[in-house]
């Protein structure tokens, strides 16, 4: 016993060996993993937090550019809203309600512009109408509108973005260093993909755009862009040189011995198919001074797709200051017709008739709204069923007509194809859509008048695609003078030549009394009128 408790070692009240005996001390390698347990969990605390602020500063950019990425501005006449997105590939598009949209490959990065055109300004729009060097300055300004636009974008695009991500960060975090930190990353993450945009951008993209909507029927609505670019720079060079000369023409018509229109006379001017030429209404204009006219007659197409913007061409109705008597065509939607019936001179006629300076007229809309086709008739074709579908509606005008209270002195269709059961109703129909000026008599109904038949060519020249072949289409009008009896007895054929073409034409014809005229069909003009050709250049 003594010797076992000699051998056990002795330990003082806290249980520790007497001084002078080595302590046992635990192994080396549990030791140092126990040292190393805090740094390890600082390293993943650290980068926990870098992941954070990432993710922070990723979602405030994403909120930023949602809540500020946008701006509106006014490009030439509309009003344009302008805003980015975040994409994979940059791009650009060009929205033009309804009609669809442009796309353009305009610049790398992940940054997606978009330009969405809105309303015309209609008072901006009616003095780019008066004013034929107006669409020069509206091209050359709104290149610089564009880029003034843009910038601000960008600017309104960096703070939105700052902003949103300090916010969020301060709500994460609630530790303004963090939030510091988020809000540097975020503003060089979105200037650097704005200027990755900037740095790649190929302004020849707009030359080789992509289509959505109605849009892909683009080359019907803008064909070569650059050729009418430049067509239409030269064409509105001679813009005023060419309404110069309807001064001067009528001049020379008012001194013609073959017919002088008696004091009581009404002048009618037929006008159809302007398909949105913005240089239609000064001429316009100029001619109904000029020659004195009572009532404008427009057979449709005023328009080419009959949309919201398009609608506010029509404000420069009220300019003319006279009576307005107007028919939709195909080209022209109900939102059209509305828009010139809103004119304060403007008289819409859709299977109704209407006395205007003492004339009866009957109209009838054209049956059909083909906004996807060209510009061109011919583009479209006449199969059976759109025949079938005009001759209808034909037969519902000359219906109306036998059932009003008056006799009806002129009656109205868009289309010639829809002007054959109007035979032996009335004395005068008046149409368009072809853009070729014929003049025929109706193949006679046994016991009623002789009609005749008026088809105007394009006063718009057929819009702006009128610029695309090697002669531009020249614009068409047509002043008729009706007696006391409201009886046509002469008309002037007047038209205006194109580009490189500074001239107006104008072709006198005087009706023979009906006693001296000879029954025709329908496919030989008429002898009993004889043209009297009296050029002005």
């Amino acid at each position: 016993m003594d010797g076992q408790q000699n051998d056990e070692p002795r330990r003082d009240r806290n249980g520790d060996a007497p001084a002078g005996r080595p302590r046992r001390f635990p192994p080396l390698r549990r030791a140092a993993a126990d040292s190393g347990t805090p740094r390890r969990h600082t390293g993943l605390r650290r980068i926990a937090v870098t992941l954070a602020v990432l993710v922070v500063s990723f979602a405030g950019v994403l909120l930023g550019v949602l809540a500020g990425g946008q701006v509106g501005t006014d490009i030439g006449p509309f009003h344009a809203k302008l805003s980015v997105s975040p994409t994979v590939d940059g791009s650009t598009t060009v929205g033009i309600p309804p009609l669809g949209a442009l796309l353009l490959d305009s610049h790398d990065g992940p940054t997606h512009l978009k330009v969405e055109l809105g309303a015309l300004d209609q008072g901006r729009t009616e003095a780019l109408l008066g004013d034929p060097a107006g669409l020069n300055r509206a091209t050359q300004s709104a290149v610089d509108e564009v880029q003034v636009g843009v910038l601000r974008l960008g600017l309104r695009t960096l703070g939105s973005v700052v902003l949103a991500t300090l916010a969020l960060a301060l709500l994460v975090f609630r530790d303004t260093r963090r939030a510091a930190w988020a809000g540097v990353l975020a503003f060089l993450i979105t200037a650097g993909s704005l200027g990755t945009a900037a740095a790649t951008m190929r302004p020849q993209a707009i030359e080789e755009p992509r289509y959505e909507g109605l849009l892909v029927n683009a080359p019907a609505i803008v064909g070569d862009v650059r050729k009418i670019a430049d067509d239409y720079t030269r064409y509105a060079e001679q813009l005023q040189r060419l309404i110069g000369n309807v001064t001067q023409l009528y001049t020379t018509v008012s001194a013609l011995p073959v017919y002088e229109p008696d004091p009581n006379t009404t002048r009618v001017l037929h006008i159809s198919d302007l398909h949105l030429n913005p240089s239609t209404w000064q001429l316009v204009r100029t001619v109904t001074e000029q020659f004195a006219i009572d009532v404008v007659i427009d057979t449709g197409d005023i328009t080419d797709w009959g949309s919201e913007p398009e609608a506010s061409y029509v404000g420069s109705i009220s300019l003319l200051e006279k009576p307005y008597v107007y028919i939709r065509g195909n080209h022209d939607s109900g939102r059209t017709a509305a828009a010139v019936a809103r004119q304060p001179n403007a008289v819409v006629l859709d299977n109704t008739t209407a006395t205007v300076a003492g004339i009866t007229i009957a109209g009838i809309g054209d049956p059909r709204f083909t906004p996807d086709k060209s510009t061109s008739p011919a583009s479209g074709g006449l199969n059976q069923p759109t025949a079938d579908e005009l001759i209808t509606n034909g037969e519902t005008l000359a219906d109306t007509i036998r059932s009003s209270p008056r006799p009806v002195d002129i009656a109205l269709v868009h289309d010639p194809a829809a002007a054959g059961p109007l035979s032996g109703t009335c004395p005068l129909v008046l149409a368009g859509h072809t853009h070729n000026r014929q003049i025929n008599t109706l193949p006679e109904v046994p016991g009623q008048q002789p009609t005749t038949l008026m088809v105007q060519g394009s006063t718009g020249g057929a819009g702006l695609r009128g610029l695309e072949g090697e002669e531009p289409t020249p614009l068409a009008m047509t002043v008729l003078y009706f007696d006391e009896e409201k009886q046509l007895q002469a008309y002037d054929d007047i038209t205006v030549g194109g580009t490189g073409q500074a001239q107006v034409n104008l072709e006198r014809t005087v009706i023979i009394p009906p006693a001296t005229a000879t029954p025709l069909d329908s496919t030989t003009p008429t002898p009993a009128i004889t043209p009297t050709p009296t050029p002005t250049r």
